[in-house]
């Protein structure tokens, strides 16, 4: 692909000036003028929020589409600190900090006992009692409550009631990061609470324990860590500080996760074109064009990442970073997926991020690949045509794997009959939809025979499987397909993506705004974990897909509801 045409007329070229000799008279001039340009900045603030906020256009394309108007912009719901005043004011101050954990924030991630860094942690006897109450079974509560209980006892080991009095160092089994101490309630410990409250109650007793600490350790920032909801509600209205437990948020807003998309500006050729370097090879018999950069814009970058230039004056440039090495990246065109002659399996990318999309679902080289985004940008599809056409036309991979959780949004409708794809068929419908759209997209002869023949071929090189059974269990030169994958855990994720053996390629899908398992949060998941571990490295690529392909209604009512 070439490259874009060179400006009409330069940039404005900044003058040299003797800062020494106007810095006086500058600054004189500007104390004077001071007045009055604060009550300019004041009247520019009124009449601007007097104005309205001025409705979205929408882009040529959805125009063309449908004539969709689109609806006023939502406000983004501001979340609120995730620590409270006095860990704030403890973090400032440099107090040591005491934590006080519920039983929940332990059932939720077992190595929380070490991600405090150099604070101390407290555990009730009544939390260690409701960890005792869920270590039975194979749920994963009762998994990550047995590793806890293996932890404490590994800590405890060897320890005397003094030194018990005193604290354990929690480094003691190789957590460098966890110089912090724990402390066990050894005696019967109790604060005020307000009247009425039941003191048999679990999140009572633990209350008044929070109260007893904040009045013997006044030189300790004391709080309380909960990830229930109604408990720090309680605490923070009886006047104890309380905060969630995120140390394992990936990030705290949604917002700054990772796109895998960078848009160049404008002025990108001006300051990177000065020693560039160019060159074609020939990919799997597909030419390619390599451009190789060095700028400022250059060491924001990350391997595999997809980066777009598009002008009113000129064709658009799109491109892939196949190389980062400090000031320097080499750069690659893409394979235009918008184009019948580059169609997959009767699909064609219908936007800029579903073309970035089919390009390294087509990668061999590309290992692990995330797609995130709303309901109706085309994950599911443009996964399932890519995983065809490498499966039945290519031969790439032989046979595609299908899995998701299996997590019901309504009232569960109960046991279902039959074998492991029997039971696990109601939970692809997603699939079953797409499949019929691939099928209408295909080109088959013989009619509608051709047609009962091709879905049956089609069918046979399709498996369904459950997560229950990944376990030991390896896959070589599949094309493996995690479907709504924002209600997995980080460690689930782990045990799926592991399976994968040499030729396997996972694809995982997603949408970081629709999780229905508990505890899980758009920055904790474990979709967004693979994002974020997977940023950069030399086999995998994330897309994030925002414009939506399935219908106007649909369309639409992802953007007012």
């Amino acid at each position: 692909m070439p490259l874009p045409r060179a400006p009409v007329r330069p940039g404005d070229v900044l003058q040299d000036v003797d800062v020494r000799a106007t810095h006086g008279s500058q600054r004189k001039k500007r104390a004077a003028l001071a007045p009055q340009a604060r009550a300019v900045r004041a009247r520019k603030a009124e009449s601007k929020s007097s104005q309205t906020v001025p409705a979205l256009v929408a882009p040529p394309a959805m125009r063309e589409k449908g004539n969709i108007p689109l609806p006023p912009p939502r406000r983004k719901q501001v979340s609120a600190s995730l620590k409270s005043s006095v860990s704030r004011a403890a973090s400032q101050s440099g107090q040591t900090k005491l934590f006080v954990l519920d039983a929940n924030v332990l059932m939720h991630d077992p190595t929380a006992l070490f991600r405090f860094e150099e604070h101390d942690i407290f555990l009730s006897m009544i939390t260690l009692e409701e960890m005792d109450n869920h270590k039975r079974g194979a749920s994963d509560v009762a998994r990550n409550v047995r590793q806890v209980s293996r932890s404490l006892d590994a800590l405890v080991a060897d320890v005397d009631e003094a030194q018990l009095e005193k604290g354990i160092s929690l480094d003691k089994l190789g957590n460098r990061e966890a110089t912090g101490r724990l402390y066990f309630q050894t005696r019967i410990q109790s604060g005020e609470l307000p009247q009425g409250l039941p003191r048999d109650k679990a999140d009572n007793y633990i209350l008044g324990i929070v109260r007893a600490l904040v009045q013997e350790e006044p030189e300790k920032a004391v709080v309380l860590v909960s990830k229930d909801i109604n408990m720090r509600i309680k605490a923070r209205a009886i006047g104890l500080p309380a905060e969630d437990y995120f140390n394992d948020l990936i990030l705290e807003d949604s917002d700054l996760l990772y796109t895998g998309i960078l848009a160049l500006s404008p002025g990108f050729w001006e300051k990177h074109g000065k020693n560039i370097e160019s060159w074609q090879e020939n990919i799997r018999s597909v030419p390619r064009t390599f451009y190789r950069v060095t700028g400022p814009l250059v060491s924001g970058m990350a391997t595999n990442q997809f980066i777009y230039l598009e002008g009113e004056g000129g064709d658009p440039f799109y491109a892939q970073v196949c190389e980062v090495a400090g000031h320097t990246a080499v750069l690659r065109t893409l394979v235009d997926y918008t184009h019948q002659k580059n169609n997959v399996w009767g699909i064609l990318a219908r936007n800029r991020e579903q073309n970035f999309a089919l390009n390294i679902l087509m990668d061999p080289e590309c290992d692990i690949v995330t797609l995130v985004g709303q309901a109706g940008t085309g994950k599911t599809l443009l996964a399932l045509a890519a995983g065809l056409s490498q499966v039945l036309d290519s031969q790439r991979y032989n046979e595609i794997i299908l899995t998701r959780v299996t997590i019901p949004v309504g009232e569960d409708i109960g046991f279902l009959p039959g074998s492991e794809e029997e039971k696990m068929s109601p939970w692809m419908g997603a699939f079953d939809d797409n499949m019929e759209v691939l099928n209408r997209a295909g080109k088959h002869e013989g009619g509608d025979w051709g047609r009962a023949t091709a879905q049956d071929l089609i069918r046979s090189r399709i498996s369904i499987k459950s997560l229950n059974f990944m376990r030991g269990r390896t896959f070589i030169d599949k094309f493996l397909i995690i479907d709504e994958a924002q209600n997995l855990t980080a460690k689930q994720m782990k045990t799926l993506i592991t399976r994968a053996g040499p030729g396997t390629k996972v694809v995982c899908l997603g949408n970081i705004a629709q999780i229905d398992t508990p505890y899980l949060t758009e920055g904790s998941c474990g979709l967004t974990h693979v994002v974020d571990r997977f940023k950069g490295w030399a086999h995998s690529s994330h897309i994030m897909l925002s414009r939506g392909e399935r219908s106007r209604l649909a369309d639409y009512a992802s953007d007012i509801l």
